[in-house]
């Protein structure tokens, strides 16, 4: 019995952590930590699963965006950063050995060429049901259907190609969320 993929958005401010940063992290990858929200924590704990794909969706800046692809490649554990007095993300009722707050690993697949604008996204029938377009919906961690991950893939693909590689991205240091 294979396990069918699940797909996700993750929302970084451009500013904090973007899809360059993670270009040029070692192996592409990176721990998803700082997320402190419990719904958003649910669903890296219990729905997220190795090989989901993700949608990077840069929140911040002058144009909001799904900036390219990733890959969960490992599934929740306890984010560190929680316990850490000196780390933005400290939460004093977090234990080692009593964690609230989990974290995955992500790696890229894909930046895009043309990150896809929010405002674009919100001109796409196929998409008005999707969480991040609706009313009030702030979730930095949400679900994504198939048909609007293959969508929003579609609309890059239109653009030009895509590049998954750090050479060509921005050098600036890395923050965590």
């Amino acid at each position: 019995m294979s396990q069918r993929r699940s797909f996700w958005l993750m929302k970084s401010d451009p500013g904090c952590f973007s899809i360059h940063h993670l270009a040029e992290c070692p192996g592409r990858t990176t721990c998803w930590s700082g997320v402190r929200n419990y719904q958003a924590r649910n669903f890296m704990r219990d729905q997220m699963k190795l090989g989901d794909g993700v949608l990077f969706y840069h929140s911040g800046g002058a144009t909001p965006a799904v900036a390219g692809t990733a890959v969960v490649v490992r599934q929740a554990y306890p984010d560190h950063t929680a316990w850490d007095p000196r780390d933005q993300h400290f939460d004093p009722k977090a234990l080692p050995d009593k964690p609230i707050w989990q974290m995955v690993d992500i790696r890229l697949e894909a930046i895009f060429v043309a990150p896809i604008p929010l405002e674009m996204l919100r001109k796409m029938p196929t998409l008005e049901s999707m969480e991040l377009l609706r009313k009030g919906s702030r979730l930095s961690v949400q679900p994504v259907t198939p048909r609007e991950f293959e969508v929003i893939v579609e609309l890059s693909r239109r653009a030009g190609p895509t590049r998954a590689s750090g050479k060509t991205a921005k050098k600036a240091a890395v923050k965590t969320r």
